[in-house]
C-alpha cells in the first residue's frame, strides 16, 4: 500500500493560496491601470463640481512702459435662479436682495432701459446704449413687438409710436413675471428690472446675473452668513484703470452680446464671457483675451469645500505696449480742456469741444489721440446716463470721429500739387489784389482775409500769408480732378487704418456746371476731415511724401514676458512724389508762421523748438462761430512729429497757439531737443 505524501495538501493550499492573489493582483491591476482613468472621472462625478475659472485679461502699456490698464481681485455678486429651491418664490428672493441693498446704500445693476421712478420713460439711447439689442431680443421673445421689426429698425421711439409706453410695458412686465399686485411699484420695478436681466440672459442659455461689482467687506459679510436664496459671491479680476487719460482710445469691456456671437471672432467664446466693447479694449482683443482654466471642486455631505484642484490653468492675456505716450497724452488733454474752458468761459457754449492727434513723422505712430469733453473709464458705466445727456457728447471721440472743414490748413497741400504738376514754379510771383475774380468773369470770385491784398507774393510768401487769392488761382489752374487726386494721396478722404476706426471725411466736389476748386483749394467747399486725418497729411507732407497708416499698436508680449507675439514693422502705404525744392519752400512757409514777422510768432518766439505751422479758420455759416483748425510739425530741421488740432467754435487758428507751444515745449524738453536735433552720436561742446 502507498503511503500518501505528507506535503501534497500544503501545496495544494499553497497553491489556492496564490491563485486567490494572483486574482486579486489582476483585478487590482485591471481596475487602478486599465480603468483607472474610468474610475477616477466617476469617482470625480460623485464628489466634485466642476467650475469655470475666467483668466485674466491683457495689462494695456504705453510706449515707455507705463501701466495703463491692468487687472485687480474683486468680489462679486451674482443671482442665479438654478440655485433656488425647487418651491422657493424668485421675487421674494430677489426683493430679500433688494431691500439689502437698500438698507446698505449699494447700487446694483439694473439695465432695464424704464426710468427708476414714476413717471416712467424709456431710457436706451438707439445709437449709443449696449443694451440694445438685448432689449430688442427679448421684447420680441415675449411677442410684445412684432416679429417683423428688425434689429437695425428698432428704437424706442418705435415703441411709441406703436403705443406702448414705459409705464405700460412695465406693467407687462409685472404680469409675466407674475410680480403680486399688493407690492409697491417701487419694488415691482426693482424686481423687474432684475427678472428682465435674468429673462435676457436665459435667451442665450444663461442663468447668472450679476447684480454688484466689487462687493465690500459689510455686503460680503452679511450675504455669507445671511440665507439669501440665489445668491452667490465670486472672485474675479476686475479692469483697473491706472490713468485717468486716454478714455476715449483705450474703451471699456461689457458683457458679450446675442449679436456679438453671430461674429466667427466670438464662435468659442463662453455666453457669460466679457469682451472688449469699444476702443483698444475691442480692436486688440485678440490679444487681450485670454484662456479660460476649469476648477474641480469638492464638497463633504455637509456641502463643505474639502478641495479644490486645477484641471486646467487659465492663462491671462497677452501684453499690449501702444504707440502713445502717456506723458504727452496728459498734456494735450490738459490742454485741450484748458483752452476750451477759457472759450466757455467768455461766450458761454457749453457745446463746444475739441481734439487733437500727435503723429510720429515716419512711422504713423499715434503718440497723442485726445477728444475734449471726456470722461473716467472707471466710473463709465454708471455714469453712462449722464455722460449720454451732457451737452458736450464727452462719449464722442472727436479726434477720429469728428469731421470738419480743413481751412487753411489745406493750402501747403494745395502748393505741392500746385508746384509738382507744373502749374506754377517757385519763381513765379503773383499779384494778390484783395479779390480774385474767375477768369471770365468780373463778378463772380472770392475774397482774400486781407482785403487790400498781399501784392506779389510766390508759393513760400503765400503759404506764410496764407493769401487766398493765390491758392484760389492755384486751385482753378489745378481742377478739381487733379486737386481731389493729391488729397487722397495724403491719406484725406480715407480711413487713416488706425485700429480703433475713424471717420472718412469727405472729400470736395464739384455741383453740376460749376467749378468749386478754387474754393476746394484753400480748404473750403463742403470738405471736411477727422484731426487725426490731417495731422498724418502733416506727417506724410514734412516726411518727404511717404504715407503711412496711422496706428496704435506697438508690440504684444505674451503675459510672462517670455515671448513677442507682434511688434510694429511699418511700411508706407503709398508715396507721394515731392521734390525736395518744393518739400523745402512749403516748410519754409509754414515756418514764417512762427518767425519773427509771422502771424504766430509771439506765441512761439519763446517756444523750444523752431516750428511749422498752419492755421485754418473754418467757417460754418448760419451765423455760428468759425471753428479753430491748426496743424504743425516740429522740430523744423528733422522733424519728429506732426500734430493737428481742432477747436469747435474756437473763431480762429491762432486761437490754438498757446496750446500748441504749451504742448511741444512740454514734450520736447531742453535734453531731449538736444537729443533730437544734434543726433544720438554727436559730441556735445
Amino acid at each position: 500500500m502507498n503511503k500518501e505524501n505528507p506535503n501534497r495538501r500544503l501545496y495544494v493550499l499553497a497553491g489556492f493560496l496564490a491563485a486567490i492573489l494572483l486574482w486579486y493582483i489582476g483585478a487590482l491591476f485591471y481596475t487602478q491601470i486599465i480603468k483607472g482613468d474610468y474610475y477616477l472621472q466617476q469617482s470625480v462625478r460623485t464628489i466634485t463640481r466642476q467650475e469655470t475659472v475666467e483668466a485674466s485679461r491683457g495689462i494695456i502699456t504705453d510706449r515707455n512702459g507705463s501701466t495703463l490698464v491692468s487687472n485687480r481681485l474683486a468680489y462679486y455678486l451674482t443671482f442665479d435662479s438654478s440655485l433656488l429651491d425647487r418651491d422657493a418664490d424668485v421675487n421674494e428672493a430677489i426683493l430679500d436682495l433688494i431691500e439689502l441693498f437698500r438698507a446698505q446704500g449699494v447700487s446694483w445693476n439694473d439695465e432695464l432701459p424704464i426710468s427708476s421712478d414714476a413717471p416712467y420713460t424709456y431710457t436706451i439711447d438707439e445709437v449709443s446704449s449696449i443694451y440694445k439689442d438685448r432689449f430688442f431680443k427679448f421684447l420680441q421673445d415675449r411677442k410684445l413687438i412684432s416679429s417683423n421689426i428688425k434689429s437695425k429698425d428698432f428704437s424706442t421711439e418705435l415703441l411709441g409710436k406703436a403705443g406702448i409706453t414705459a409705464g405700460e410695458l412695465l406693467d407687462d412686465l409685472r404680469e409675466v413675471f407674475d410680480i403680486p399686485a399688493n407690492w409697491s411699484q417701487a419694488d415691482a420695478r426693482a424686481v423687474s428690472g432684475v427678472r428682465y436681466s435674468l429673462a435676457a440672459r436665459q435667451l442665450v442659455g444663461a442663468s447668472t446675473y450679476l447684480m454688484v461689482e466689487d462687493v465690500d467687506s459689510m455686503l460680503l459679510s452679511i450675504i455669507n452668513d445671511g440665507g439669501y436664496a440665489g445668491a452667490k459671491t465670486v472672485t474675479a479680476t476686475t479692469r483697473s484703470y491706472e490713468t485717468d487719460y486716454a478714455a476715449h482710445v483705450l474703451g471699456v469691456v461689457g458683457d458679450i452680446q446675442s449679436t456679438d456671437l453671430e461674429d466667427p471672432a466670438y464662435a468659442d467664446y463662453p455666453l457669460n464671457a466679457t469682451i472688449g466693447r469699444s476702443g483698444v479694449e475691442r480692436a486688440f482683443e485678440r490679444y487681450l483675451r485670454g484662456i479660460n482654466g476649469t476648477r474641480l471642486v469638492s464638497f463633504n455631505s455637509d456641502g463643505k469645500i474639502t478641495s479644490e484642484a486645477y484641471s486646467k490653468e487659465p492663462q491671462p492675456g497677452n501684453t499690449v505696449e501702444l504707440t502713445l505716450d502717456l506723458e504727452l497724452q496728459a498734456v494735450v488733454e490738459k490742454a485741450l480742456a484748458k483752452t476750451v474752458a477759457q472759450m466757455n468761459a467768455a461766450d458761454g457754449d457749453d457745446t463746444r469741444g475739441a481734439g487733437a492727434a500727435v503723429i510720429q513723422v515716419g512711422t504713423g505712430e499715434v503718440l497723442a489721440l485726445a477728444s475734449y469733453p471726456t470722461y473716467n473709464l472707471a466710473n463709465y458705466y454708471s455714469d453712462y446716463s449722464q455722460l449720454l445727456e451732457n451737452a458736450g457728447k464727452p462719449l464722442y471721440n472727436r479726434a477720429t470721429q469728428g469731421t470738419y472743414a480743413p481751412g487753411s490748413t489745406l493750402k501747403p497741400l494745395t502748393a505741392v500739387a500746385a508746384l509738382e504738376t507744373g502749374v506754377t514754379t517757385l519763381a513765379e510771383e503773383i499779384n494778390d489784389t484783395g479779390y480774385w475774380y474767375y477768369p471770365g468773369s468780373d463778378t463772380y470770385g472770392t475774397w482774400c482775409w486781407d482785403h487790400s491784398g498781399h501784392g506779389l507774393v510766390n508759393v513760400t510768401k503765400a503759404i506764410t500769408n496764407s493769401c487766398n487769392y493765390y491758392f484760389a488761382t492755384m486751385g482753378y489752374r489745378l481742377g478739381m480732378g487733379t486737386l481731389v487726386e493729391y488729397l487722397q494721396a495724403f491719406g484725406l478722404g480715407s480711413s487713416t487704418g488706425i485700429e480703433i476706426g475713424d471717420k472718412a471725411g469727405t472729400l470736395p466736389k464739384n455741383p453740376p456746371g460749376e467749378d468749386q476748386a478754387p474754393w476746394a483749394a484753400y480748404g473750403q467747399s463742403s470738405q471736411a476731415y477727422t484731426p487725426i486725418q490731417l495731422a498724418n497729411y502733416i506727417a506724410t507732407l514734412v516726411g518727404g511724401g511717404k504715407h503711412y497708416e496711422a496706428h496704435l499698436l506697438r508690440s504684444v508680449k505674451s503675459y510672462d514676458n517670455t515671448e513677442t507675439l507682434y511688434e510694429s514693422d511699418p511700411e508706407p502705404i503709398n508715396t507721394v512724389s515731392i521734390n525736395g525744392s518744393t518739400l523745402e519752400a512749403v516748410k519754409e512757409g509754414m515756418l514764417g508762421y512762427t518767425q519773427p514777422g509771422g502771424q504766430l510768432y509771439s506765441y512761439f518766439k519763446n517756444c523750444v523748438v523752431k516750428v511749422g505751422a498752419k492755421t485754418g479758420t473754418a467757417q460754418l455759416g448760419g451765423g455760428q462761430i468759425n471753428n479753430s483748425v491748426f496743424v504743425c510739425f516740429a522740430p523744423y530741421d528733422d522733424p519728429q512729429i506732426a500734430m493737428a488740432m481742432v477747436i469747435e467754435h474756437g473763431n480762429a487758428g491762432a486761437n490754438l497757439a498757446s496750446a500748441t507751444v504749451e504742448i511741444l515745449s512740454a514734450y520736447f524738453g531742453e535734453e531731449e531737443v538736444g537729443t533730437v536735433v544734434v543726433g544720438d552720436d554727436t559730441l556735445l561742446p
